[in-house]
């Protein structure tokens, strides 16, 4: 029965996608000094009795270089938004102007960087976590194989193919983790 096994590594890879864009989506809502609208996506409102993400009550735009704008639709949420954003941990301080919030992004000072810097190792960190499991996840399955009769030889060889797999994708989350670093401390 187990001379047909075959290690479905194209789901493991699926998954490690999934952990890698995961991360970018991490790193995309931390400061860098610079606006941006992919720093509001993880910001939730409470928007008709149910967590919306910012971009589907209003319009996020950036006018300039330090200033995020967002031309809420409905009149009755603004408020909502505001407070959203305060209690996000971004650090930004939202101005109202009618419907308009303005969100101006301050200049990033050296503790502030270092302590994005960590924050981005953190979010790294939770990637390489849940690539580790899905490798064991992996290895679990070659183990249970080989109880059902995989012979060693086939074993070794999924054993190995999971842990290239593993390799590459936490290989992937250092490089992006040190491109985001020099990024955030960039001056």
């Amino acid at each position: 029965m187990a001379d047909d096994f075959e290690l479905d590594t194209d789901d493991l890879q699926r998954r490690m996608d999934g952990a890698i864009a995961s991360l970018r989506t991490e790193f995309a809502s931390l400061r860098t000094g610079r606006a941006s609208a992919s720093m509001l996506e993880p910001v939730m409102v409470d928007a008709y009795g149910s967590a919306t993400p910012i971009n589907q009550v209003g319009t996020v735009n950036v006018p300039e270089p330090r200033m995020v704008t967002i031309n809420v639709w409905d009149k009755a949420l603004v408020g909502k938004v505001e407070k959203a954003i305060r209690e996000s941990g971004l650090g930004i301080n939202p101005q109202l102007n009618g419907t308009i919030i303005m969100l101006p992004i301050p200049e990033l000072n050296e503790e502030r960087r270092t302590q994005l810097t960590k924050v981005a190792g953190q979010y790294a960190e939770h990637a390489r976590v849940a690539i580790r499991n899905l490798r064991r996840d992996g290895m679990d399955q070659v183990k249970k194989a080989k109880n059902d009769g995989l012979s060693e030889d086939d074993q070794k060889f999924w054993e190995s193919e999971v842990q290239e797999l593993t390799d590459r994708y936490i290989k992937l989350v250092d490089q992006q983790l040190e491109t985001k670093q020099a990024e955030i401390m960039q001056v």
